[in-house]
């Protein structure tokens, strides 16, 4: 049990690590691309403002992370069959759609990387994404477990960019991804108590932990819609993973049924009967 602990707390210690000094250098000469797709749906498809390098570097870092949760979930999906991990993966894939409307818009170049499964142009996060499958493999427990880690990381650096940055576009879709990440945590835990599991905060504060978990963050996924994402109106919010092929998802989905991505509906896994829904 220590060691697991201990390994958890090196896992949470390199997801600070990268939203501190992770962030790549852009590439390419920022600023409006008026023949970028509009894959994110808001007010903001015609809003363009100056774009500091520190907001171009954090769309490139956003895009990756959003990567590391989907191809994570995609791995675990196939060790475990359990069904939350393949719709949020879809979920991921969204929001990863999201800010690459970003990046386009502001004429970036993306990494070459997006299409490819654990494989990341960002070093650190290639690191993190060989502990967190490792760390994942040991145990559903452990598996579901690095899900909520994943999603308290976004959580924390979405906040924090969202802090950095003057573009209202980029804090639309930002304070949605994390709209996303707290139905995503949200369903971890749900699926973690179906097995009897009670949850402790591993990067967010405590308390703040409990508002999400209660619903009392204020975002509670109602925010604007994405791209392919469908919301729905009962305990937790629906999402329907948006692809966009030529932006590099749609090799890593393929064979990945759409469904509602935060796990809140009344899922079982068939090889235990253990219900994984909410």
């Amino acid at each position: 049990m220590r060691k697991t602990l201990v390994g958890f707390g090196l896992l949470v210690l390199g997801l600070f690590g990268l939203v501190l000094g992770g962030a790549a250098a852009y590439m390419g000469t920022p600023g409006a691309n008026p023949e970028a797709p509009r894959l994110y749906q808001s007010n903001y498809t015609t809003y363009y403002a100056p774009l500091s390098e520190e907001e171009a570097s954090g769309l490139l870092y956003m895009v990756e992370e959003e990567k590391l949760a989907r191809d994570v979930y995609l791995t675990l999906y196939e060790q475990t069959g359990l069904e939350v991990f393949e719709r949020i993966s879809n979920s991921e894939q969204a929001h990863m759609d999201a800010v690459l409307s970003l990046i386009e818009k502001y004429n970036l170049t993306a990494p070459d990387t997006l299409s490819e499964v654990g494989v990341f142009q960002n070093e650190e996060l290639q690191a993190l994404y060989d502990q967190l499958v490792e760390q994942g493999s040991k145990s559903v427990e452990d598996a579901l477990k690095v899900g909520a880690l994943i999603e308290e990381t976004d959580i924390k650096d979405l906040e924090d960019w969202i802090a950095r940055t003057d573009n209202e576009d980029i804090k639309t879709v930002y304070s949605n991804l994390m709209a996303g990440s707290e139905n995503h945590l949200r369903a971890f835990v749900r699926n973690l108590e179906a097995q009897g599991v009670s949850y402790t905060a591993q990067v967010l504060p405590g308390e703040q932990v409990d508002e999400i978990l209660s619903g009392e963050t204020g975002h509670n996924g109602h925010g604007k819609m994405m791209a392919g994402e469908k919301h729905g109106h009962g305990k937790g919010t629906g999402h329907m993973g948006g692809m966009n092929g030529k932006n590099g998802g749609q090799k890593a989905q393929k064979g990945v049924r759409m469904g509602p991505a935060d796990g809140s509906g009344p899922l079982r896994d068939g090889s235990c009967g253990m219900n994984i829904g909410g």
